[in-house]
């Protein structure tokens, strides 16, 4: 039976996936000797982890010769919006306005980084600004 995912990836996993997400594909060995000059995991400890990994189906994995190479199931992007999610409904109460709004005030945001925003507010909502500037009657307001 599958582990229960966790709502994000903890730090030696991201550091896993990291590598993972580089390269593509890499076996234990791989990933052990990129991790080791900066963090110093252990073979087994990578082991032991990308194991759990599996679990959780975050990675697969095919055989080559005796080896296993493991390959990324989730998405770069697919872990941002896990740890996401989880921080807005921890610390946020579930309103990605109020992190949006904490993010303007605490991050000391430049107008560019508003302006970007607000593009990619106006880009993501999926619809642009002469059909939101219209009545459902399709009349500008």
């Amino acid at each position: 039976m599958a582990r229960p995912t966790s709502p994000q990836l903890t730090d030696a996993e991201q550091r896993i996936m990291t590598v993972l997400w580089e390269r593509g594909e890499a076996s234990v060995r791989d990933i052990t000797d990129a991790l080791s000059a900066e963090h110093g995991l252990a073979y087994t400890t990578v082991l032991t982890t990308i194991r759990i990994m599996t679990d959780k189906g975050y990675v697969g994995y095919r055989k080559s010769g005796r080896a296993h190479i493991y390959a990324a199931l989730l998405s770069r992007d697919g872990a941002r919006n896990q740890a996401l999610g989880s921080l807005v409904r921890t610390l946020f109460g579930g309103s990605a306005q109020s992190l949006a709004q904490h993010l303007v005030r605490a991050e000391k945001l430049t107008l560019d980084d508003i302006e970007a925003l607000r593009a990619a507010v106006l880009e993501g909502d999926g619809t642009d600004r002469a059909s939101r500037d219209e009545d459902p009657d399709g009349e500008a307001r």
